[in-house]
């Protein structure tokens, strides 16, 4: 049985969330907390394997709690909370920061037609993250023949970077884009797995730790040096021949939408050898045959490495199609990503 531990200061909310999760055979609801405060003085005493935990509470909130748990009595934590303003609530991605694995909005009532998806995406996440062993990692930087080894295997005729990402994710991308300088010399096309409506807080939340521009990507606009495009919820990203960013709607019953493989595919057709692909952490497949085409074509491609991969599915699956190049750490990855602007 996965135990787990809601907290929540909603009545309604820490109900609706029992309902689901206790629904599943494999989970059980250990307890729920009102607050901060209640589900530190849980912990210490009982061991979830994993914490549900929203964001916006009285007193100690949801990124404070989940800094503390992390720092105290370390165990998988997903974020389930509602929407609020993008432009002026970085609340949700900061708890990523502190440690939180994934986050997702909290499933509409029961009878809601998005009632039953939204479930059963909770309950997934819940199971997955209950396998993560959380520890906290210190990725040690490349050594010094190692890094001259990446730099020198950047081609100098690199026209744009793909980086494409899911569960564990945000983190990563905020990390690689945040180290690279206002004058990175070609732009990046961004896709997170993320419900679509958190996908402004999550591009706004990136725009205010990077010196690059960081936007969400909008049908028709040219790309452009030193700006890193996120794709919008529910559509699949790409550029077309003359340089301009290409939104299409995702199809009824795709369950992947942005998907990597669709931008890694248009990157191999209309990019070949002048584009860079990265596939970050993530559970599933997506993106692995995308880059291995990217690869085909001459492309420069990237896989996370393991050891510092949240879910290791779509880089591990990359790297079980000989898709990935180069396997490295993030900090590898900034690396070779740093030597373009040297180029």
């Amino acid at each position: 049985m996965i135990k787990v531990l809601i907290v929540d200061d909603s009545a309604v909310a820490r109900e609706l969330i029992e309902h689901v999760l206790g629904a599943d055979p494999e989970i059980e609801v250990i307890g729920c907390a009102r607050s901060g405060v209640e589900a530190l003085a849980v912990l210490a005493h009982k061991r979830p394997d994993v914490v549900t935990m929203d964001v916006h509470m009285p007193g100690i909130d949801g990124f404070e709690t989940t800094y503390r748990i992390m720092t105290e009595h370390p165990v998988p934590v997903v974020i389930v909370t509602s929407m609020l303003d993008p432009q002026t609530d970085s609340a949700n991605f900061r708890a990523l920061e502190a440690g939180a694995l994934a986050i997702l909005p909290k499933p509409p009532a029961v009878g809601h037609p998005d009632h039953l998806p939204a479930a059963a995406e909770l309950v997934l996440t819940v199971k997955l993250m209950s396998e993560v062993r959380v520890v906290r990692r210190t990725v040690k930087p490349a050594k010094a023949r190692q890094q001259s080894s990446i730099v020198a295997a950047v081609p100098a005729s690199v026209k744009v970077v793909a980086i494409g990402a899911s569960t564990g994710g945000p983190v990563v991308v905020q990390a690689i884009l945040a180290s690279l300088p206002v004058d990175f010399p070609v732009p990046l096309l961004v896709v997170q797995h993320m419900a679509g409506e958190f996908i402004p807080g999550f591009s706004e939340w990136l725009a205010r730790s990077c010196a690059i521009r960081v936007k969400v990507a909008v049908q028709g606009e040219f790309i452009a040096p030193g700006t890193a495009y996120v794709a919008p919820g529910g559509t699949d990203m790409g550029v077309d021949g003359q340089g301009r960013v290409t939104l299409i709607r995702g199809k009824a019953g795709q369950s992947l939408c942005p998907s990597v493989n669709h931008l890694f595919h248009n990157m191999a057709e209309r990019f070949g050898q002048h584009a860079v692909g990265i596939l970050l952490t993530g559970m599933g497949s997506d993106g692995a045959p995308g880059l291995k085409e990217m690869k085909e074509q001459g492309a420069l491609t990237i896989a996370q490495d393991e050891a510092s991969s949240v879910i290791y599915g779509m880089p591990g699956e990359a790297v079980k199609l000989k898709a990935a190049q180069h396997v490295l750490s993030p900090d590898s990855i900034i690396a070779m990503l740093r030597a373009l602007v040297k180029r």
